[in-house]
């Protein structure tokens, strides 16, 4: 049997550490314990870019802005729409924003529950990493700007492992996000005219192709 954290190291050991002004976003954002994707997951994400091409990608939680940075770093052309709840994060991506000139991303602030229903046309990219208990909620809204051969890639859908646990074995304090993010992976993967593959990659990833319109 491989033991897991050691093919994790290993993996790790391959990939280079963002350099100049981004590493830094990166860097400081890790010893605030602020959430920015971990090293696998923006690997992965680099990848899914180079492969997809969008020209179009929308984010669900920009935190102080690194990933819509990077994806911004991988597609110079793209245009990027990221929405963040926190004012005071929300201000800080947007001093990040200027001082990197990235003015092909255009930063809403605010709940996504709100926002994303405000949104019109359609996304060739969506990237959804914020609060997990709210990812079901956002599904109908994903699939709506949705079109086909859009991918949306959702992250930290394995919760550390316990959505692998039944509800009782979870803490009372998780279990909404718990019993949520298991109905979120089940529709991804139960819908038809879409094909998830949920992947063991960070905190865990689902990424969905969407064939045709739902």
């Amino acid at each position: 049997m491989l033991q897991t954290d050691r093919v994790r190291s290993f993996i790790l050991s391959h990939y280079a550490d963002e350099d100049g002004e981004l590493g830094r976003i990166y860097e400081d954002a890790v010893n605030r314990g602020i959430p920015v994707i971990r090293q696998d997951t923006k690997e992965l994400l680099r990848l899914l870019l180079s492969m997809q091409k969008p020209e179009r990608i929308l984010e669900i939680g920009t935190a102080v802005g690194f990933s819509a940075l990077f994806m911004a770093e991988c597609l110079p052309d793209a245009e990027i729409v990221t929405m963040e709840l926190d004012p005071e994060r929300a201000r800080e991506a947007e001093r990040n924003f200027r001082e990197r000139g990235a003015g092909g991303i255009r930063l809403l602030e605010g709940d996504a529950a709100r926002l994303l229903p405000e949104m019109s046309g359609t996304f060739d990219f969506i990237f959804v990493d914020a609060a997990k208990a709210q990812y079901i909620s956002y599904l109908p809204e994903l699939l709506r700007l949705s079109k086909e051969e859009t991918v949306i890639l959702s992250d930290n859908v394995l919760q550390e492992g316990n959505i692998l646990e039944s509800h009782f074995l979870v803490e009372k304090r998780d279990r909404t996000i718990h019993d949520r993010m298991r109905e979120y992976l089940w529709k991804l993967t139960h819908t038809p005219g879409m094909d998830t593959c949920i992947l063991d990659v960070g905190d865990g990833v689902a990424v969905t192709h969407i064939k045709k319109r739902v």
